[in-house]
Order: C-alpha cells, then sequence, then structure tokens
C-alpha cells in the first residue's frame, strides 16, 4: 500500500487539527506523553494493536492511518475565511490585475495555457497536457455543488455586495452572476486540469508557486527566459471569468509538500470590500481548513483531501500525473453573450436546441477556436522536435456528454503554419517556392541592443522566416505569425506594400529559442523579446521594461526587424519577370483573340473604376490599403475621385473611417484627399492607411470596403 507523508509529522498536524495536545491523546489512548512524544518526534512508531486505538480518537479509519495521504475529518471542518477589513478603514473594490482581461474564455484559454507550457516538465521529453471541461449544473446536481462549498456561508457575502452593486463594478458582475444561477437553475463551472507539470509546489505561505498563484498578486515566479508570463497577471484571467468571482484548486505536486502529493486543495474567492452583520471584509477569502498555527486558528489553508470532497467539488483528476485542477466557478464569457445577442442568418441554429445549450457550445467552440489560432506552433513536431503541447476541450451537462472531446488538430486548423513548422523541423524548405506545398525558408538578422542604455550592438541573431501557400482553413491570408521559446503565437501582423497580384501566402517568424537554442544569441533574443511583451503578451513593443533595462529607443530594434520581415516576405513571393518575347508567346497560346466592333469613344469624361484592392491590418490596429484603379479610353477628361473606407455590416449604413494617410503611387495625385488622374495612364496605384482614432470598434473584429465615388465622395 502506497504510504504519504512520514508518521510523526502526519500525527503532530492531525493533533493540531483536532485541538488536541500530546497529552490528551496520550491519556485517550491509556498511554504516557512521552510514548505519543516519541512517535511524533520518529523516536518509535506505534504497535500495531495502538493504532486502531489512535484512528477512534482521531475520527478516522484504521487505512488513513497507514496510506496518510488525506487528513483526518476530525476537529476543525473546512471552513471559508474572510480576510478582515483593514484597521484604517480602506477599501478594495476589487482585484485590479483582474481587470487587466476582459471575461473571454479565449482570453482565458491563451493565458492559461501558457502557464501550463511555463510549468511543464521537460526531464520526461513529453508534451504537457491541457483539458478544458465545460460542465453545467442543474437540479439535483447543483443543489449537492452548492452544498459541498458551502454556500449558505457564502451567501450573506454575496448578498452584501449586491446591496451596493451600483457603485462598483465587480459588485455588479457579481450580482448578475447570482441572480442568473438563481433565474435559469443552472451553473457553468469551467475546469482546466494540466499534467506532466509542476502543480502548485511549495508553503502555503512562504515563497513558492502555491503562494504566488493562491495567496498573492503581482508575482511570477516564472524561470528560464523561455517562459511566457513575467507579470503575475495572467491568473487574475480565472477570477475574472468567474461571475461569482470563485476559483477552486486541486493539485498533484511533483515535488511533495508534508510528505504529500495528491489531492492538495484550496478555493479563492475575489470580492469587493463588504460589511456583513455589522462586520467589514477587505476582500477575498479562502476555503480550506483552518491553520492551528495562525491566532485563533482562523485562517484557511490547503489541505489533503479525500476522494469523496474532491468529487464532490468536481476536483477529481483523471491520474496521478503531477499537475493542476483550476474550476472556474460560475464560469460567463461576455463574447458569446454578444454573439447570442446577435446570431447571424447564416448560422444554423437546431430548434431543439435550448438557450444554455448553446450558449455552453458556442464557449466550446470559442475555446477550441482560441487553442488552434494561439497554440498551433506548441502543438506541432516534426523530425526530433517534439509537441510542447496536446490541448482538448468537452462540455458536459450533470455528468452526461454534450459535445465530446475534441483534440485540437493544429493540421486541421492551421493546415499551412503546421505545415511550415514541420518543413523546418524536418529541414525539407526550399530557397524558392517552385511547386504546391513546398516551404521557403530564409534567415532575418535581429540587431540586439546593449543593455543599460550603451550604445552599439550586442549581437546579431537569426531568425528563421518560413512562407508557404495559403489554404482555406487558416484564416486570414498574408499574415505573419511570431513566436518565441514556448512556441505560442505573441505577434500576428500582416504585410505592408505587396506586389500586387501575389498569391496568398502564410508566414512565420521563430526568434529567440524558436530558431533553435543553438542559434547565437538565441538566449539574450528572448530575454529581449519577453521583456518587450505586455501583459496581454500579444505584441512586441516600447514597454517599462525594456525602457528600463535597455534603453527609450530599444523598441526600435523590433521596428528595424518588422522592416527586414516584410522586405524578405515581399521578395519571396514576388512573380518573377519574364521576357517581352518570352511572355508574348504564352500569351498568345493561353488567349483566344476575338474581334469585336470598335467602341465608340466615350462623350464625356471617363469614370475610372476600383480594378483590385490589397488590405492588411498594421501594427497600430489601421487598415493599410492598396488599390489598383483601371482608367478607361476616351476622352481627355477623367473625372477625380474619391476612395471612402467603411466597414461592412450586416444592416444600416456602413460606418466610414478616415484616412489617417492618402499617397499616390503611380498615374495619379492627391489633392485635399481627391485622386486626380493623368489622362494618358490606363492604370493608377494609391496607397492609404485608416485613421485608428475613427475606428468604432477593434479591427481584427471588423471588414472593410472601400469605393471610389465622384464628387466630394457623399
Amino acid at each position: 500500500m502506497e504510504t504519504g507523508e512520514e508518521f510523526g509529522p502526519w500525527l503532530a498536524r492531525q493533533l493540531r487539527l483536532a485541538g488536541k495536545t500530546q497529552a490528551e491523546l496520550a491519556e485517550e489512548l491509556g498511554l504516557t506523553r512521552a510514548a505519543v512524544s516519541a512517535w511524533i518526534t520518529g523516536r518509535s512508531t506505534p504497535r500495531p494493536t495502538a493504532m486502531s486505538d489512535i484512528a477512534r480518537a482521531l475520527g478516522t479509519d484504521i487505512g488513513t492511518l497507514h496510506t496518510r495521504n488525506t487528513d483526518t475529518r476530525s476537529g476543525l471542518p473546512t471552513t471559508w475565511y474572510h480576510r478582515p477589513g483593514y484597521e484604517d478603514m480602506g477599501r478594495d473594490l476589487g482585484n485590479a490585475a483582474a481587470f487587466a482581461f476582459d471575461a473571454d474564455v479565449q482570453v482565458l484559454a491563451r493565458e492559461t495555457c501558457q502557464n501550463s507550457l511555463d510549468e511543464r516538465l521537460t526531464e520526461n521529453g513529453r508534451p504537457v497536457r491541457v483539458r478544458y471541461t465545460l460542465h453545467e449544473l442543474t437540479g439535483e446536481a447543483l443543489d449537492a455543488f452548492r452544498e459541498a462549498i458551502l454556500w449558505n456561508d457564502l451567501f450573506p457575502h454575496y448578498s452584501a455586495v449586491s446591496e451596493g452593486a451600483g457603485d462598483q463594478k465587480v459588485g455588479r458582475v457579481v450580482d448578475a452572476g447570482v441572480r442568473d444561477m438563481y433565474e435559469r437553475g443552472r451553473l457553468v463551472l469551467l475546469r482546466i486540469d494540466d499534467y506532466n507539470a509542476s502543480g502548485l509546489i511549495g508553503d502555503d505561505y512562504e515563497d513558492g508557486k502555491f503562494a504566488a498563484v493562491v495567496r498573492r498578486q503581482l508575482e511570477s515566479l516564472k524561470s528560464g527566459h523561455g517562459a511566457g508570463g513575467s507579470y503575475g497577471l495572467g491568473k487574475a484571467t480565472l477570477w475574472a471569468t468567474s461571475a461569482l468571482g470563485l476559483v477552486l484548486i486541486n493539485s498533484t505536486l511533483s515535488v511533495p509538500h508534508e510528505g504529500q502529493t495528491r489531492r492538495r486543495v484550496i478555493g479563492r474567492l475575489e470580492l469587493p470590500w463588504r460589511e456583513v452583520d455589522g462586520r467589514a471584509y477587505a476582500g477575498p477569502a479562502w476555503f480550506g481548513r483552518p491553520d492551528p498555527e495562525t491566532q485563533g486558528a482562523q485562517v484557511a489553508r490547503s489541505w489533503w483531501a479525500d476522494e469523496e470532497t474532491v468529487a464532490a467539488l468536481h476536483l477529481t483528476r483523471e491520474n496521478d500525473e503531477p499537475g493542476t485542477s483550476f474550476l472556474v466557478v460560475g464560469a460567463h464569457d461576455v463574447a458569446s453573450l454578444d454573439e447570442r445577442s446577435s446570431d447571424s442568418d447564416d448560422r444554423t441554429v437546431d430548434p431543439d436546441e435550448d438557450e444554455d445549450t448553446r450558449d455552453i457550445t458556442r464557449m466550446h467552440g470559442r475555446l477550441v477556436d482560441a487553442l488552434a489560432r494561439d497554440f498551433w506552433a506548441a502543438m506541432t513536431g516534426g523530425g526530433s522536435r517534439l509537441p510542447l503541447l496536446e490541448a482538448s476541450v468537452r462540455t458536459l451537462r450533470n455528468g452526461e456528454v454534450i459535445v465530446p472531446e475534441e483534440q485540437v488538430d493544429p493540421s486541421v486548423r492551421q493546415p499551412s503554419r503546421t505545415r511550415a513548422l514541420r518543413a523546418h523541423y524536418e529541414g525539407t524548405t526550399v530557397d524558392r517556392l517552385t511547386e504546391a506545398g513546398q516551404v521557403v525558408q530564409r534567415n532575418v538578422p535581429f540587431k540586439l541592443p546593449l543593455s543599460g542604455g550603451a550604445r552599439g550592438t550586442l549581437g546579431i541573431h537569426q531568425a528563421v522566416l518560413l512562407l508557404t501557400e495559403a489554404e482555406e482553413q487558416d484564416g486570414d491570408k498574408n499574415q505573419v505569425h511570431s513566436l518565441r521559446g514556448n512556441r505560442m503565437t505573441v505577434r500576428k501582423s500582416g504585410v505592408s506594400n505587396l506586389p500586387l497580384g501575389t498569391n496568398p501566402f502564410q508566414a512565420v517568424l521563430l526568434v529567440g529559442e524558436a530558431a533553435g537554442t543553438t542559434a547565437p544569441f538565441a538566449a539574450e533574443a528572448e530575454e529581449f523579446l519577453r521583456a518587450a511583451e505586455p501583459p496581454e503578451h500579444d505584441r512586441w513593443g516600447q514597454t517599462e521594461e525594456l525602457t528600463l533595462r535597455w534603453s527609450p529607443s530599444a523598441y526600435r530594434r523590433i521596428s528595424w526587424l518588422t522592416g527586414e520581415v516584410n522586405s524578405a516576405v515581399r521578395e519571396l513571393v514576388a512573380r518573377p519577370r519574364r521576357g517581352g518575347r518570352e511572355a508574348g508567346a504564352v500569351l498568345r497560346t493561353a488567349l483566344t483573340v476575338k474581334k469585336r466592333p470598335r467602341a465608340k469613344a466615350p462623350a464625356g469624361p471617363v469614370v475610372p473604376v476600383l480594378d483590385t484592392l490589397d488590405a492588411t491590418i498594421g501594427d497600430g490596429g489601421e487598415w493599410l490599403v492598396t488599390g489598383a484603379v483601371s482608367i478607361p479610353r476616351g476622352g481627355d477628361e477623367v473625372t477625380p475621385m474619391v476612395p471612402v473606407a467603411q466597414l461592412d455590416v450586416r444592416s444600416g449604413g456602413r460606418p466610414r473611417l478616415e484616412w489617417a494617410t492618402l499617397t499616390a503611387v503611380e498615374g495619379c495625385e492627391v489633392v485635399d484627399g481627391v485622386l486626380r488622374f493623368d489622362p494618358r495612364a490606363r492604370r493608377a496605384v494609391f496607397r492609404g492607411a485608416t485613421d485608428v482614432d475613427s475606428h468604432p470598434v477593434r479591427t481584427t473584429l471588423t471588414r472593410l470596403v472601400v469605393e471610389l465615388r465622384a464628387g466630394k465622395g457623399e
């Protein structure tokens, strides 16, 4: 039989939890206090006949004494500890860290999956496995869960928050979450389980991963250049996604604590300041066993739970592999609610599917989309390189399967980029694209600055650029996905000034340790780019850390890298020019020319027509547009035209965007925002960039329409 903690320390903790002294136990057992002291110090062990008496005194069974991998239920029971209000009468109306993120399951997936990648156990070479489970509870299942989390003890605190909900944002969210549970008779749980990860190791209060996640804010103990997070903010997405501000945790440790590794359980509640029964509470609360070593045994600490308790809390893990399970209680997704309120006409809706089912299936789909979009590279292997991550999503209702477990397959969701990365790992890239399915590779220099504000270059890191033809499943075309050591997509950007008629492509930029740990200055590039990421980890640019550790102008090195990447992409996608005779021969064999009656020359000014349009999203969120205009023959005058940028909408008028810049490239000139054309030209080209301040919504959520209008463009 597998045993956990040493008997002496385990017995000492059980006595503290039960509120008993060594002398009291000795008296119950009819032994001397010295005998009990010898057990606790490890100088001796109880005889088999004494074990039954000890179990009876502690209110447990003999098996628990032998295995010692859980705490007994005697003495101080699990309870909620609410932090008392501050003595100086200060008030915290919510956790500021949670306001850094939206209540969005896609944001949650990005942050939690990144954290699991950072905690992957690397010694065995296996990937970290992350499973997301959406579980809707109704009826008796909901009642049983509320009983397990001591809902009746929590309800007065929620009621106090609801009474002041109009004064604070967090209060309004919590009030809506409680009302939704009672009015709709349901509660959505979202559990994130990772396996082959370190687990929440360390003491309850001292420095360690457990305290950093459960006890503290804005603390990141991540080590290694390849780690994704550095702000200690990502964990806040767990509580931000809970409409009740409640997260339960069950961790299997890779390093024993108190001689134990399995079923380390605790809960944390994030509420604003409140007053209950005339007593003020500061904000957070913890669900656990009262710590007898704290004053009055009031502070709740983690405890080693039994299997029955873990099952009641919906925290059962599938095996004893190290890792952590986070249960977000009352999970809500603002983006899914927006979709529900504006379902598109082309969406197939099952008439027999109720609204609650559509809610959780939407969330299921959005989780899969986010994992495939942001972590396709971490899930891709090839050659000697193994995947770092496996991810899946499943959806249940009261334990019954609603949507079967869906393994996220990057080759299905991101086929072009996956093909490109696998070709790089397998060494099958080419220098120039000549056939379908090929992947071209090009090194791009990245000049790293000296730290401490010193002028000069530390060295040149060779980033790896991969490019291949795009496929329909890839999503937006002509994009560059940039990533570093943990292989999470950090930056997604378009390429400006592409040649007209460019075949759709997808590109991947590997920088830092993603380019290979043996690449020159890989570790230095990794450290520099990690410092250049904001808390969202969705771009590289100016940050306070970059300014303090390098210089205020260090971010320009990233702009220079972007320019080098764009230049390399334009060169790789440019079509080779043919000689005049060769081109003519090809055209003669490819075209059949039919003679038609000569068209009459137009009587008035000719009207140009927008022929082709190329548009990408710039680094600042602006639309970058290149338009080619066809000018009909005939007439000595060409009508001036105004390019108008608008957002495509399903109904109503299209919102108009202002131009930040509008420039002429060929066959025209720009005068006060109007294109004036050369009458001798048959073709004109212009470029423009929209003004981000005129965008009513985030650019990545929109579609662009560009028109040419005569007159003043009205």
